[in-house]
């Protein structure tokens, strides 16, 4: 989860389901979904598989175009 508390007291929070951090030469992927009551652990799998795959061929087209 990201968020912020401010010192009014105000408080925002979120669940990142997709995340990628570059650190130097290293890129770490996260990805998840919402369960809820009616998930198929299945379909959930799969889901955070695509989104994954997403992050990881926009780190591709960014590696191609920065070396075309």
């Amino acid at each position: 989860a990201v968020g912020y508390l401010s010192f009014s007291g105000d408080l925002d929070t979120c669940i990142t389901i997709r995340t990628l951090v570059v650190h130097g030469d290293e890129i770490s992927v996260t990805a998840g979904a919402g369960i809820v009551a009616d998930s198929d652990p299945e379909t959930e799998e799969k889901e955070t598989e695509n989104k994954a795959a997403a992050l990881l061929a926009a780190v591709d087209l960014a590696r191609r175009l920065e070396t075309s």
